[in-house]
């Protein structure tokens, strides 16, 4: 009866007994993620399931990340294979509208300089010693993008996904404090105060509906390797310019992006585990990450610069910062920073323009980033 009693008191301790400091670091961390969804409300879709999936996989014996066990089956069959990023991105697409920028086609310029902090980062995390998959990994936190991120992470260096991904979604909720001050930097009080007039005619229904057709071709056939993340944004836009398939429109904005963020989180988090996330190297991923957010809002602004001389004073260089793909948080801050130097200022509309332009640039460079390493036998 004692030995009995003796065993089934080292069973119910046997968790306890396995439990290492290390492990009760990276729970305490999963649950400052939830700290901060729940009473910051930053990002709370995304840091919520990430912090609770931390705490999952940081429990001893549960098994929950080996061969078979629940989080694992999720991982392999939704990370591993890109599948949940890609359903993320038809969510996306259905929810954006790309119509301020067909109404004024060169701020698409924008979008494209605001990606320059990928490969700027990526230069430098391989100076740093990153080899070159998991310097991309890295460069392209800089997109602000995090299921571009969490796609060409989980595909090419999987042992950086939690590092990369909460440097992510971390910092796009951060935009609001990084952005302003290098905005404040970087243009003179004479740029910041330019008001931008609002575009003459509005984008038609057909060109709406023949634009996410295009770019997929055209983007497709420049990068092949950007293909799942570009033709699902693109599809589901189209879904939404169609106006002809509502059902599937609310589908994708609404129970698909739900579910699928649900499980993208926790899956995430569950790639936190002590010994792999406790190194070195993730201190040097945050860094690296946080460089590459203030160099794309930097050469976004610096391109406005360019344009606001070439127009003449016609383009007010702040929405530059919005060429980052942090949508729509991006382009708020550049409304209410317009708005704080000049009174009748409202860029709201133009900086979507490059904030969509954004989310373009940074899934394009992705694919050419892999396009590359594909034709360098890398991947």
């Amino acid at each position: 009866m004692y030995e009995a009693v003796q065993s089934l008191y080292g069973f119910l301790l046997s968790g306890f007994a396995e439990l290492t400091i290390q492990q009760v670091f990276m729970m305490g961390l999963g649950g400052a993620l939830i700290y901060l969804g729940i009473a910051k409300g930053y990002e709370p879709l995304l840091l919520l399931p990430i912090g609770f999936g931390a705490i999952l996989v940081n429990l001893p014996l549960t098994g929950l990340m080996e061969e078979g066990g629940l989080l694992r089956f999720f991982y392999d069959y939704g990370i591993k294979t890109g599948v949940f990023p890609s359903l993320i991105f038809i969510g996306i697409g259905a929810m954006t509208d790309f119509g301020p920028l067909l109404e004024n086609p060169r701020i698409l310029l924008l979008g494209a300089a605001g990606q320059f902090g990928i490969f700027l980062t990526l230069f430098l995390a391989l100076a740093l010693g990153f080899s070159k998959l998991d310097a991309v990994a890295v460069g392209i936190i800089g997109a602000c993008d995090g299921p571009t991120a969490i796609y060409v992470t989980s595909k090419y260096a999987p042992h950086l996904l939690g590092a990369v991904s909460v440097a992510a979604y971390s910092y796009m909720s951060l935009v609001p404090l990084i952005q302003p001050s290098i905005m404040r930097i970087l243009t003179t009080h004479k740029e910041r105060n330019i008001i931008m007039k609002a575009p003459k005619s509005p984008a038609s229904k057909r060109v709406r509906i023949i634009f996410p057709i295009a770019v997929t071709i055209i983007g497709c056939l420049v990068a092949p390797k950007g293909a799942p993340l570009l033709g699902m944004i693109m599809l589901g836009n189209l879904l939404r310019e169609s106006e002809v398939v509502s059902r599937l429109t609310g589908a994708a904005e609404n129970e698909i992006t739900n579910v699928v963020t649900l499980f993208l989180g926790v899956c995430i988090g569950a790639t936190m585990r002590a010994e792999q996330f406790l190194r070195l190297q993730t201190l040097m991923v945050l860094g690296l990450g946080f460089i590459a957010i203030c160099l794309g809002t930097a050469t976004g602004l610096l391109f406005g610069k360019l344009m606001s001389k070439l127009s003449r004073g016609k383009i007010n260089p702040l929405i530059g910062a919005a060429g980052i793909s942090a949508y729509p948080m991006a382009a708020r801050v550049v409304q209410i920073e317009g708005f704080k130097y000049n009174k009748r200022s409202y860029l709201l509309m133009h900086a979507m323009g490059a904030n969509t332009g954004g989310q373009i640039g940074s899934v394009m460079a992705a694919g050419i980033m892999l396009s590359v390493l594909e034709s360098m036998k890398l991947i």
